[in-house]
């Protein structure tokens, strides 16, 4: 494309561009169906509108041209170097008109300014000229009626000079009056004798000076048919008495034409006598009477009776005139008489040279023969035109810095294009690692998973049969090992799920309480054997029942614990669980700690959090209607954190040194898994930590609350020890507080005490008293019924009647009391809760599928559900599956692999789910026999989904495709057990 192209494009771009941004703020404030409306009318607005479109289809063309052709993406090296040659050319084109039009501009009204000083020295000249010739003209009026009329005269030459010279302000322009008589031939003598003196003849020769001049140097008038000889003058001319006006050539025609018209007549330019100047002579007739205007010229010629004669020196008139103005040096005038056009005669002035303008004005005396020009012309050169040129440079200067800036703009969005697709490029090839990475990592969890879960199984299996004590430890140890490495792998999948952003939160009611005591139940063991004493308590403000995510809450105080446990040899872990807004109102006494021993300072740990500012609402509305925001902590008396290792604990894979690792284990991942988690409950987590004192782990999370939810306390309403009273002795207030949080749970009114001898004397009607193991005296055996509070479970039972092992449980505790207090469990809702129902009930005669592609799985996934009676069939692919379980069939339930080869699970559930619905609809269309398919119209397997894919099989997927449950693999027994009795008791409940 050519140069003009491109920038034509270029132009119409910005039009558009201009164009569209008034149409969009048009349209948005409703102008075009305001002037459709209000303006034009109905049809007039259908034509604007049409008009409109086409605009904007010439818009849209118009970008799609652009980018077309001259979009970034096809931008070479050497067009946008032309394009900017172009650009520099245009500017100095632009800069040399903007410099030609300024000059012009000044060039023009240097020509103005010229041509009115020109102009305004012309109309002085002539308006005082016009001025001199009227009262030359009176003047010729007043000698004819005082010279002529009288007789004798009333004018002599002395008061025709006394006159004329008074009265020369008049004639501002005039050297000089002078009256010539007119005489014929035959009146010569006479004239002469009269007047004393001879008629001299205008000598044509050679001028001399003003002190050379003598009038008696003339010769006589030779003999003609008329003189006019002067015989009145001014002084200043007194030397022209006696000259005959008409010998001289330059003058006779003109004496003539005045006496003929009437009107004064002017002379070509000459050199006057005596003074050797240039002057004009103006001519008036006299005439002996007063003429009409119509007369004609041979009357005016015979009452001619003189001539009268006004001489200007016009150089020393123009001069004169010069110097009345100000600005006289500023420019040169010339006066030229231009009858003779092609040779004009120059009347005033010099041929200095200059800048070659000039002006020219015209000059009216009167005379219509003769022509009179003022030419004028500046005596300065023109100066330079430092606007015009400081203008078009910095029009220039700015002109190449809008090219560069727009060059450099081109070049930075090139380079951004190029950073752009880099980045896309390597964002395309992130995501595909990423997604390589998920795909690894599922590798991985399936491959890794997979074994261990045949390991695991096979482990259990083992420990149910007959071992000696030796080979049930090395099991145990084997079995606790695997599991150990099955918690690795899930925290480092953790991780990167975190880190791939897609880890997701559940949203199910859960028991926040139930949680935290299995969460205790799972460290019961290594609290025991380490003396370590752990407790948990849950304010009565707490909901009982909450909406989130309760495995990543477990998750989150199990990684806490876990820590605390590993790092604590003495003293406490203790569990809190408030209300955000109930911080305000705890208070820390340092040595009232539940075993005594010092502890930090708990408010240290959430001092920094946003949702404790006191002058925020957020802490006011925390716990609304709507939204629970709880806080968890957990405080123990282990090896503390050192101050400068409290901002990296929550770094992934960071551990406070490296004896730590070697010393206690782990990986260093759980506490960064744990903020992560926190974040996405909408919460926060801090520390306090002093070393050889303590750590105190705080966080805080957001739940959702049941609406209409009446139990608040977490006590079992249906207890049967409801009503009953029991005496808690301990002499620690934090201790008690804990073990009276628990027995309450049960329905039952507890008062605490420091001793028991004061207890029992205070409150002699009691059903129990709890005790402390530490306090207790085998001598206070008897009524009522005496419970001790144990941290070991190696309690000497002959000296205790009944010992209960922290850390306490609702359901073991009540357990506990049943067994101690002799009550019957039969039937109600709390034995319904700690006893299961019977699996062996519940499994014995069930014909179940299990399909997966390992042979081990099958081994144990078949070996833990005929352990307890159920008919267990195998399948190794989808396909076999999809044959088996298509209707009518026996089986009871399916346990479904998800990844197999050939077809995975989620395709095969979906083949079966398909199938199912196609007979529903067939025997409901009655295009099927229900006998055919067992008298069953409703068919619907149970298929549970088995995995050792933590990441892509999710319970979204499983129930997208029609599953009805999920099982991780390596599975537990109990996790197997679990899912199956859910399942048939949904069955049962829907049967029923």
């Amino acid at each position: 494309m050519n140069l003009l192209h491109v920038i034509g494009n270029l132009l119409l771009l910005v039009c558009c561009w201009f164009l569209s941004l008034i149409s969009l703020n048009w349209v948005s404030n409703g102008g075009i169906m305001t002037v459709k409306s209000g303006l034009i009318g109905g049809d007039g607005g259908q034509i604007w509108m049409k008009l409109w479109d086409q605009i904007s289809v010439f818009g849209c063309k118009i970008q799609h041209h652009y980018s077309q052709y001259i979009g970034p993406k096809k931008l070479r090296k050497n067009w946008w170097r032309k394009l900017l040659i172009a650009w520099i050319l245009l500017g100095i084109i632009l800069s040399l008109s903007v410099f030609w039009y300024m000059s012009s501009l000044a060039l023009d009204k240097r020509k103005e300014t010229l041509a009115s000083m020109c102009d305004e020295r012309a109309r002085m000249l002539q308006d005082q000229f016009n001025v001199s010739m009227n009262h030359i003209q009176a003047m010729s009026v007043i000698v004819s009626i005082f010279h002529h009329d009288k007789n004798p005269s009333a004018i002599d030459q002395r008061t025709f000079a006394r006159y004329t010279e008074r009265t020369s302000f008049e004639r501002p322009l005039t050297s000089g009056v002078a009256y010539a008589v007119r005489v014929l031939h035959s009146e010569r003598e006479q004239f002469e004798i009269q007047q004393g003196w001879t008629i001299k003849r205008m000598d044509e020769q050679t001028p001399v000076h003003e002190d050379e001049y003598d009038p008696a140097d003339l010769e006589t008038s030779p003999a003609h048919d008329e003189y006019a000889p002067v015989i009145f003058a001014q002084d200043t001319v007194a030397h022209v008495i006696s000259v005959d006006v008409l010998s001289g050539k330059e003058d006779r025609d003109n004496v003539l034409r005045a006496r003929e018209s009437g009107k004064g007549v002017l002379t070509a330019p000459f050199r006057l006598l005596k003074t050797n100047r240039l002057g004009v002579i103006l001519t008036f007739a006299v005439y002996k009477r007063e003429l009409p205007p119509n007369a004609t010229p041979a009357e005016r010629i015979q009452e001619t009776a003189g001539y009268l004669g006004g001489i200007f020196d016009i150089e020393s008139l123009v001069e004169k005139l010069l110097q009345q103005l100000a600005s006289k040096q500023t420019i040169i005038v010339n006066v030229y008489d231009t009858t003779n056009f092609s040779d004009p005669i120059s009347m005033y002035g010099s041929n200095t040279s200059s800048d070659g303008m000039h002006h020219v004005s015209a000059l009216n005396f009167g005379d219509p023969i003769r022509k009179h020009e003022m030419h004028c012309r500046f005596k300065q050169k023109q100066p330079w035109q430092w606007v015009a040129i400081t203008t078009s440079v910095g029009l220039l200067i700015i002109w190449l810095l809008v090219g560069h800036i727009f060059h450099a703009t081109v070049n930075r969005i090139a380079k951004v294009e190029d950073d752009y697709n880099h980045m896309m490029e390597l964002k395309k090839r992130a995501e595909a690692a990423d997604i390589a990475k998920s795909k690894f990592l599922a590798t991985v969890s399936h491959e890794i998973r997979t074994p261990m879960n045949g390991v695991l199984g096979m482990l259990q299996m083992l420990m149910d049969t007959r071992l000696d004590e030796t080979q049930q430890d090395y099991v145990r140890t084997a079995r606790e090992s695997g599991k150990a490495l099955v918690s690795l792998i899930n925290d480092v999948l953790d991780q990167a799920k975190i880190e791939s952003g897609k880890l997701e939160l559940e949203e199910v009611s859960f028991d926040l309480r139930a949680v935290i005591d299995d969460v205790l139940s799972m460290f019961l063991g290594k609290s025991q054997d380490k003396k370590v004493e752990l407790a948990v308590y849950v304010s009565s403000k707490v909901p009982a029942t909450l909406v989130g995510d309760p495995g990543r809450f477990r998750q989150i105080v199990t990684n806490l614990v876990g820590n605390s446990i590993k790092f604590t040899d003495k003293g406490h872990i203790f569990v809190t669980v408030h209300l955000v807004e109930e911080a305000s109102e705890m208070e820390f006494e340092r040595d009232e700690s539940l075993s005594g021993l010092p502890v930090v300072d708990r408010r240290r740990s959430w001092s920094k959090f946003r949702s404790f500012n006191l002058e925020s609402p957020a802490t006011s509305s925390s716990s609304s209607s709507d939204q629970i925001n709880i806080m968890v902590s957990v405080e123990d008396t282990g090896q503390g954190i050192p101050t400068e290792a409290h901002s990296s604990v929550f770094n992934p894979f960071m551990q406070v040194g490296p004896s730590i690792t070697r010393t206690h284990g782990g990986t260093g991942i759980g506490l960064s898994i744990s903020q992560c988690l926190v974040h996405l409950m909408k919460g926060e987590i801090g520390l306090a930590s002093s070393p050889h004192i303590g750590s105190t782990f705080t966080f805080t999370a957001v739940f959702s609350n049941i609406h209409g939810q009446q139990q608040v306390n977490g006590s079992i309403s249906s207890s049967e020890f409801q009503g009953m009273r029991a005496l808690l002795v301990d002499p620690k207030k934090v201790r008690a507080k804990v073990s009276k949080y628990h027995i309450e749970r049960l329905g039952i009114h507890v008062e605490v005490v420091p001793d028991l001898s004061l207890g029992l004397t205070n409150t002699p009607t009691v059903n129990m008293v709890f005790i402390e193991e530490e306090i207790w005296d085998c001598k206070n055996v008897g009524n009522p019924k005496m419970l001790i509070l144990s941290n070991s479970c190696s309690s000497d039972s002959a000296r205790s009647p009944f010992v209960i092992t922290k850390p306490l449980r609702v359901s073991k505790l009540a357990a506990s009391l049943q067994r101690a207090m002799g009550v019957s469990s039969g039937g109600n809702n709390l034995s319904r809760e700690i006893h299961a129902l019977s699996l062996r009930n519940l499994l014995h005669g069930r014909k179940i599928l299990v399909v997966d592609d390992n042979p081990v799985n099958l081994r144990v996934a078949a070996g833990a559900l005929k352990k307890y009676g159920a008919d267990v069939v195998h399948a190794e692919r989808g396909a076999k599956a999809i044959t088996l379980l298509t209707p009518p069939h026996l089986f009871d339930a399916c346990f479904m692999d998800i990844q197999m080869p050939e077809m995975d699970g989620f395709e095969a559930t979906e083949r079966i789910r398909k199938i199912e619905l196609g007979i529903k609809n067939g025997i409901e269309d009655g295009e099927l026999c229900a006998e055919a398919y067992g008298n069953v119209s409703n068919w619907h397997v149970p298929i549970l989904a088995m995995t050792a894919d933590v990441i892509q099989a999710t319970n979204e997927a499983c129930a997208r495709s029609g599953m009805d449950g999920y099982v991780s693999k390596p599975f537990e027994a109990e996790q197997l057990y679990r899912e199956v009795s859910r399942v048939f008791q949904t069955m049962s409940d829907e049967s029923h």
